[in-house]
């Protein structure tokens, strides 16, 4: 995945959820933002296992 922070992949998630729900998105579109969705969530849910990993491994040192 390129250069992003959790923050903006977060972001862009939020967008294409909210095209999804006001019906913004054609049929056409649908395959290539769900498939982006599904590649920001990985993304973000990653992120967040390793930081989670590391909060918990300061903890642990104490």
């Amino acid at each position: 995945m390129e250069n992003i922070t959790y923050e903006q992949a977060l972001m862009e998630l939020q967008q294409i959820v909210t095209a999804l729900e006001s019906g913004e998105i054609g049929i056409d579109e649908l395959s290539a933002k769900t498939e982006r969705a599904t590649t920001l969530i990985r993304f973000c849910q990653e992120k967040l296992r390793q930081t989670e990993d590391r909060v918990n491994s300061l903890f642990e040192n104490d």
